[in-house]
């Protein structure tokens, strides 16, 4: 992936990133439509309904994933399952993705060893896991008049680049993450509150991260920023801290 700041307009240039769309033709593939996806191994995994992973299985994909537009898999990062993927995992419009826990008490594991690259999702939840590649995220949200939800990215290790942009919602965070690339937040916005549409000025919290490369952060509402009081911490940042994140 390479990544260009130009007068001030993030171009992100992929190269590489897209899942394979022959599931069909290749062994023990699976499609869930809804429900539960039970322990396994599969060559890859079409989710097109609302399903989660079955608790404490164990599930293991060898190729890619893709939730289609408008569904979700493992809402909230619910499942207790170890989940691994060797593949890229894809997401699209108005879609959610769940993977590793938010669960402290938990044991799953989960790694990706590609890329999770979404396009205009509803929002992702990634906590507790390891991705080998890049995380990126372009648009989407419920905007100020959808269904309210945050995008919480915690706790993490991506050895690629993170980057999310462009997205309308709830709340949202970038919190403990080890990135080993660049972390690029902007032009996201927080529109909509659990009572209706409005602003939550704890949205944008960018801290406590520990970034190899540069951390850019540009046109937020709010602005990004360190919250004291969820424990927050100023970044370490390899590079250079750029725009909203030069004091963080």
């Amino acid at each position: 992936m390479k990544i260009r700041l130009v007068f001030g307009l993030l171009i992100v240039l992929a190269q590489g990133l897209g899942a394979s769309t022959a599931f069909a033709s290749a062994p023990n593939s699976a499609t869930c439509t809804g429900g539960t996806i039970a322990a396994g191994t599969y060559s890859s995994l079409t989710v097109t309904g609302n399903c989660t992973f079955e608790d404490g299985a164990t599930v293991i994909v060898n190729g890619n994933v893709r939730v289609a537009d408008g569904a979700v898999l493992n809402d909230h990062a619910g499942s207790t399952a170890s989940v691994f993927i060797t593949g890229n995992v894809t997401v699209g419009k108005g879609a959610v993705l769940g993977l590793g826990s938010y669960n402290p008490f938990t044991t799953s594991t989960t790694v990706v060893n590609g890329n999770i690259i979404a396009s205009q999702p509803l929002s992702l939840y990634l906590s507790e896991m390891t991705v080998h590649g890049n995380v990126v995220s372009n648009g989407g949200g419920s905007g100020p008049a959808g269904e309210f939800r945050n995008f919480p990215t915690k706790d993490d290790v991506i050895d690629g680049n993170l980057i999310v942009q462009g997205w309308q919602g709830g709340w949202l965070g970038v919190i403990r993450v080890q990135v080993g690339g660049n972390l690029i937040v902007s032009n996201n916005a927080s529109v909509l509150t659990e009572e209706g549409p409005g602003v939550d000025t704890d949205s944008t919290e960018v801290m406590t991260n520990v970034v190899a490369g540069n951390l850019v952060c540009q046109g937020n509402s709010p602005a990004a920023q360190v919250n004291p009081l969820d424990f927050g911490q100023p970044n370490v940042v390899g590079g250079q801290k750029i725009g909203q994140c030069a004091g963080l």
